[in-house]
């Protein structure tokens, strides 16, 4: 559970294997590359090997391709330096064109389809109507037009009162209104033009219709039911078409990724006139095994040192953790990356989270129920959330042991006490007027601790760093932590056990010397790296300094406090499952079945939510402020990007 140990490779060779070289770089996993711009930037002769893609508008055209086409594909991993982009490239552009000439034909007789489905709606409008079509489209003097008109525009027809034409109505839907209009020659342009702005929409009767309506729709209807026939007929031709071509596009797909990933590799070589270098960092423990991928290429040399011998390059971060603290990981990255010479914060934040979270919602049923969707989370949709759930799902359900809940229910545990414990009932009632004091003193308590253990954290860090006036002076070094410890204790002993610690001696050695040394903190500072005390006059730093303090006096309050929503959100928890239990008991029946069902959820979707981010609050702004600063780079392996 701590932060990998990194070693510094450089794989070189002639340039004439760079293609070789590049094969097995792009599935490297556990390299962490580092661009070539570092270094050339740095020495005179040094050049990039990053060169213009030509296999990336070719992939981009490959994926729009496949969209258009609905192409499912397999993964099939292909490795061949020797390919034919050309060849690839005529290829899916052929069977594409296929494709759209087939999809076309589709297209086609979908629209014929639907202009014969409307020309029928219009034709047995008029079934019952004794007339030869012939004869009514033959008709020299009177124009006829069939077709469809908003139910809002026949409300505006008598607008047009006085204009010369016949509308007629047969039927109507939710939307339009079927219909025909009937007009003289001489005025056809201008009726058309104001049915035109009233959006009707006209419906033409194929000329291949003929005859009385009725054998007009029966022709349709066969027309109909033929091009239909025919769709199926396409839908065979392309499923066949996508069928011939899968296994080869699939290759093409596959071939076409992976020279991407090899082109796009190449900002990460360095040219070194007749040869090349790829630099990165890669595990400790993975060293053999990078040293075994390349092993069959005898011109490669690959060396290895340490993570710091080259002080152009920050080593990465890449944490390691075990089981239970490895999901909590996706907190920490929220905040920042740690460095890779600091420290882990990973498996404090797991303790940590794990119990303040079960101590907020300590339920027996509502920690299983927690643990239970965490754990088809995990499973089901792959979320690290999940993994979450179930560690703090595993805290709500002990502590709801500690506080004798079962969804609320706060005597179904007192025959297991009476069994365990020979008690007649639970020892902690949450809800008692005398409990809620000795819990909040202890939240805050709780708070002291965490806040003193940060404190030691950070001198550990900044001790390592060697960064002596953080250690020793700062608010969260050696001075604040005997400030903020001897406050504390003294609270303790003088409030709980009646000792008068705060004399003199006390005052003077463990509260004031303390916040002075924090008053100094940045001319002593400078002192210990032989500067001036104060370079710009005491008076302004005097100013500034005292402003500082009283800031940091007060966040030593404020931090404190805050952890009283520990307690507070004990009590909420116990108080809204009890509201729940008294409406329960109120109704009775099946309706208290179904009240206690629905408020244990609403409970734990609700409370759940505030206390999983008031935790979460608590780690950020509370710990994370006084040890972890999150300025590490995170490992990130080529094939990651």
């Amino acid at each position: 559970m701590a932060i990998a140990k990194m070693k510094l490779i450089n794989i070189s060779a002639e340039k004439e294997y760079l293609d070789d070289v590049l094969l097995k770089f792009v599935d490297l996993d556990y390299f962490h590359p580092e661009p070539a711009v570092k270094f050339i930037d740095t020495v005179h002769g040094l050049t990039s090997m990053d060169e213009e893609n030509p296999v990336s508008e070719v992939l981009s055209r490959f994926k729009e391709i496949c969209s258009d086409m609905d192409l499912d594909l397999p993964n099939i991993a292909m490795r061949d330096k020797d390919y034919d982009l050309g060849g690839m490239k005529n290829y899916m552009e052929n069977v594409y064109q296929r494709f759209q000439d087939a999809n076309r034909v589709r297209k086609d007789l979908q629209t014929v389809i639907q202009e014969n489905k409307d020309a029928l709606v219009t034709v047995k409008n008029i079934e019952s109507i004794d007339l030869n079509l012939d004869d009514l489209f033959d008709c020299k003097y009177i124009k006829f037009r069939f077709g469809r008109l908003p139910l809002d525009s026949v409300e505006k027809l008598r607008y047009y009162r006085n204009r010369p034409f016949v509308f007629k109505s047969f039927s109507q839907d939710d939307t339009f209104s079927w219909c025909i209009y009937m007009t003289t020659e001489k005025y056809e342009g201008d009726v058309d033009n104001v049915f035109s702005s009233l959006y009707f929409e006209r419906i033409r009767i194929p000329e291949f219709i003929h005859g009385t309506p009725e054998s007009a729709a029966q022709t349709l209807l066969d027309e109909i039911e033929n091009d239909e026939k025919q769709i199926l007929h396409v839908d065979d031709v392309i499923e066949k078409l996508k069928g011939e071509c899968r296994e080869e596009m699939a290759k093409i797909k596959g071939e076409l990724e992976f020279l991407d990933r090899t082109f796009v590799a190449r900002k990460y070589v360095v040219g070194l006139g007749q040869r090349f270098s790829i630099t990165g960092f890669v595990d400790a423990a993975d060293v053999e095994r990078l040293k075994e991928t390349f092993r069959e290429l005898e011109e490669v040399e690959i060396e290895v040192r340490p993570a710091h011998s080259d002080k152009r390059l920050d080593p990465p971060t890449k944490l390691k953790n075990g089981w239970f603290a490895r999901p909590f990981i996706m907190f920490v990255e929220m905040y920042g990356i740690p460095e890779y010479d600091g420290f882990d914060p990973v498996p404090i934040v797991a303790v940590i989270y794990s119990l303040l979270f079960g101590m907020m919602f300590g339920d027996v049923g509502q920690g299983i129920v927690v643990m239970i969707v965490g754990v088809l989370l995990s499973k089901y949709k792959q979320m690290q959330l999940g993994d979450i759930m179930v560690r703090i799902g595993i805290f709500s359900t002990l502590f709801g042991f500690i506080f004798g809940s079962v969804f609320g229910n706060e005597t179904m545990l007192d025959p297991l006490y009476h069994a365990l414990l020979g008690l007649e009932e639970k020892p902690i009632n949450v809800m008692s007027s005398e409990f809620i004091m000795p819990l909040l003193l202890i939240a805050v308590g709780i708070g002291v601790v965490l806040n003193l253990f940060s404190m030691v954290l950070n001198m550990v860090l900044q001790h390592r760093r060697r960064d002596m006036g953080e250690f020793w002076f700062s608010q969260n070094g050696v001075a604040g932590f005997v400030f903020y410890g001897a406050v504390a204790l003294g609270a303790v002993l003088t409030a709980l056990f009646g000792i008068p610690v705060f004399n003199v001696f006390y005052v003077l050695v463990l509260i004031v010397l303390p916040l002075l040394l924090i008053f100094l903190k940045e001319p002593l500072t400078r002192k210990l790296h032989h500067g001036k005390l104060f370079p710009d006059g005491f008076g302004a730093f005097f100013v500034e300094g005292f402003f500082e303090l009283f800031e940091i006096c007060l966040s030593y309050i404020t931090n404190t406090i805050s952890y009283l929503r520990v307690g507070g959100f004990v009590l909420s928890h116990a108080g809204m499952m009890m509201a729940v239990t008294m409406i329960m008991e109120m109704s009775g029946g099946i309706f208290a079945v179904l009240i206690g069902v629905f408020g244990n959820i609403l409970v734990m979707c609700l409370e759940g939510l505030v206390v999983g981010i008031q935790v979460l609050r608590l780690q950020f702004y509370e710990m994370f402020s006084r040890y972890f600063n999150g300025n590490g780079i995170a490992f990130t392996a080529l094939k990651e990007e």
